[in-house]
């Protein structure tokens, strides 16, 4: 329904308030930039009748949203259990009871058929939120102590606990604005190490050190990270002798520091100094550490250095060398074997190397499009290496191999309820010619029977930046589109990292619209190759996928039916000139500084917000949160209420603002697909599918 078929139904107007930007001597007048006051009543007010608005537009297919989400519940098997790992003396593992949101977290000692211990239990944490997020947790060594960190507000600000696993009680100290995940505990098992984090920018930029009982105001800072371009971790090494601390810059440079566990109040030792274009990762190993580096290799090669040595390069030794074809991604390491995770032609590779023979070799997986990683193996002393595997039809499944005799042994695959049968369903991998030629993988999935004639509707999804590769990954709420005539296709466009770094390199900075341009020019070959027709195809991203649909609908708009822009990256130039807003300062690698004036050109000739124009646009949905701490409710609102000024068409354009929620949406299992409904109800709505 658009407003020309029920006039009764009137869009929102935001107030224009005009406001002048000068940079490097150049002027912009922004009319919504007042949307950013959250506080401001007004702003509630607008972004709640946008709300409203869309449950008119889409009262029609209210019936449907509710079955779709019945569907996508329906697949799930509500009373579920991950599968077990072992860490130490005790086997952990996560499991789901019929009707709960959030996972329960459990282990049992010594054997799979120990008395559960029930370590933390998400229902019952989650009571009295309406958000909720366990940001990780971490065992003392002697199996008694958790370090854990909850979000209750969606903002990546988390409050850091202690708990007693003996007695179930919790300590007194309660630590705020922590990173959730980066915490790490010394062998004494009362002497912790945690990240806190700027509240305003969000950035993690100090390490501090607690002990166990004393009051945090106490609590001793070990390293202050200075350079706000950097983000920061913090771990303790698989070996567990080395506490570690890695600053990264956003795929420029990297850094660690290292301490050993047993001496907590000793000093962080540089592994190597950071300097700008050497990335860098290692895993410690016996007496000597594996180094993943691009020293001197744009796809990473690996190496090895002696404890000891670690800043003297000149001892560094080649282990395996530089390839241009293969992207070295990711490695583990047992006490006989060494894991690396790789990338070529697009699709990922496990390779293991027995460290005794140095024999090597390569999982085989047999489908066409899939994606294959290396699991959680905390046990050291092993040679069984977990790992997961999942295709566009194979639901995800979790292997355990035996890296001796080769053995395989499926431990646990994602069970489909609802009739659900791999078979129904066909994968493609094609490549589509961009523009300047190069070639483009898209993978593709669709049911058995769907005509290939350019009638089929057709869902087309991408991301494209921070070198985050897009991999054909299974989804049982896709097959609600599956199952009502859809393809599927992703577009492995550039700025992920699917084809190698270089893939990379060339989507990123001064070279992003490659990026827009590809998604465009794949676009184009599936409606010319009859997978679909403008009429029928849609395209749906998010965060930078959400930047990457409005590049597209300014540049093409023609080409589409629909488009789901979910939290977008759409006012490119003022967020990047904002450096109090969380992440900006660390994204300057990814996009460019505009108080560069370079650079400003570049953003300023493709940001969505900016390039809004006076001329038709396709059906849109744009979905965000108020909370969300990295792409700011205000861009999609000002994003919205500008095309709603300035678009001449009658087509839908939709906002929904969670209002208690943040960048990922809902927290609970199936909050969470009351969105995905959502999405989904508006795109069948357009090809009149509205059961």
């Amino acid at each position: 329904m658009t407003q020309a078929q029920n006039p009764a139904i009137t869009p929102p107007k935001a107030a224009i308030k005009p406001k002048e930007l000068i940079t490097n001597g150049h002027k912009r007048i922004d009319n919504y930039y007042y949307l950013n006051e959250r506080e401001n009543p007004e702003v509630i007010k607008y972004l709640n009748s946008e709300n409203t608005y869309l449950d008119q537009v889409l009262a029609p297919v209210k019936d449907l949203q509710t079955k779709l989400f019945d569907e996508m519940k329906g697949r799930i098997k509500q009373q579920d259990e991950s599968v077990p790992y072992k860490e130490g003396a005790y086997y952990y593992y996560s499991r789901y009871i019929t009707g709960g949101e959030y996972p329960i977290y459990c282990r049992k000692k010594g054997s799979l058929e120990g008395a559960e211990e029930i370590i933390f239990d998400g229902n019952v944490m989650a009571k009295g939120h309406s958000y909720y997020q366990l940001g990780g947790y971490e065992v003392s060594d002697n199996d008694e102590l958790a370090i854990f960190a909850e979000d209750t507000v969606s903002r990546r600000l988390y409050t850091l606990r202690i708990k007693n696993l003996k007695t179930g009680k919790l300590y007194p100290e309660s630590i705020p604005d922590t990173e959730g995940g980066s915490f790490a505990w010394a062998t004494d098992n009362k002497t912790l190490f945690y990240i806190k984090k700027d509240p305003q920018t969000l950035l993690g930029y100090q390490v501090y050190r607690h002990v166990l009982g004393t009051d945090p105001k106490a609590d001793v800072l070990v390293y202050e990270e200075k350079d706000n371009q950097f983000y920061m971790d913090l771990g303790r090494s698989k070996s567990k002798k080395y506490i570690t601390i890695g600053s990264d810059h956003n795929g420029v440079s990297t850094e660690y520091r290292l301490l050993e566990a047993s001496k907590p109040t000793g000093e962080f030792k540089v592994f190597l100094p950071r300097e700008k274009g050497h990335e860098y990762d290692i895993v410690h190993y016996n007496d000597k550490f594996y180094v993943r580096t691009n020293w001197k290799a744009e796809n990473f090669r690996l190496m090895e250095v002696p404890e000891g040595k670690t800043t003297d390069r000149t001892v560094w030794k080649e282990v395996i060398a530089h390839r241009p074809d293969v992207y070295l991604a990711n490695m583990d390491v047992f006490v006989n074997h060494l894991v690396l995770g790789e990338r070529k032609a697009g699709l990922t590779n496990i390779r293991v190397i027995n460290q005794k023979t140095k024999a090597d070799e390569y999982l085989d997986f047999g489908e066409p499009a899939y994606v294959a990683g290396i699991g959680y193996n905390p046990d050291f002393n092993t040679n069984i290496l977990r790992y997961s595997y999942s295709s566009l039809t194979t639901p995800n499944s979790t292997f355990d191999y035996n890296m001796d005799t080769k053995e395989k042994t499926l431990k646990k695959q994602q069970e489909v309820l609802g009739g659900f049968d791999k078979n129904n369903y066909v994968s493609e991998r094609v490549y589509a010619t961009a523009r300047d030629g190069v070639q483009v993988p898209v993978s593709l999935v669709y049911r058995k029977g769907t005509k290939k004639d350019g009638t089929a509707p057709l869902l087309q999804y991408s991301y494209g930046s921070y070198g985050y590769s897009t991999d054909p990954g299974f989804s049982s709420t896709r097959l609600s589109l599956l199952d009502r005539g859809f393809i599927f296709a992703i577009a492995h466009i550039r700025g992920g990292q699917e084809m190698g770094r270089r893939w990379y390199e060339d989507g990123k900075m001064l070279k992003k619209k490659n990026t827009f341009n590809d998604f465009v020019d794949v676009s184009e070959y599936l409606i010319k190759s009859k997978y679909t027709s403008a009429d029928k195809l849609f395209a749906m991203g998010g965060s930078a996928g959400g930047l990457l649909m409005g590049a597209i609908i300014n540049q093409a708009p023609q080409l589409y039916r629909g488009v789901v822009a979910a939290v977008p990256f759409v006012d490119v130039v003022t967020t990047m000139l904002d450096e109090s807003i969380p992440l900006t300062t660390g994204e300057f690698e990814e996009w460019g500084n505009p108080k560069n004036k370079a650079y400003y050109d570049y953003m300023l000739s493709y940001s969505p917000y900016d390039n809004v124009e006076k001329k038709a646009y396709p059906n849109l949905l744009v979905t965000t949160g108020l909370h969300d701490s990295q792409v700011q409710y205000w861009e999609p609102a000002k994003w919205v209420a500008k095309l709603r000024a300035l678009k001449t068409d009658t087509n839908q354009l939709l906002l929904h603002t969670n209002m208690e929620a943040g960048h990922g949406g809902a927290s609970g299992r199936f909050q969470a697909l009351k969105e995905i409904a959502l999405e989904y109800a508006f795109i069948l709505n357009l090809v009149g599918q509205r059961q």
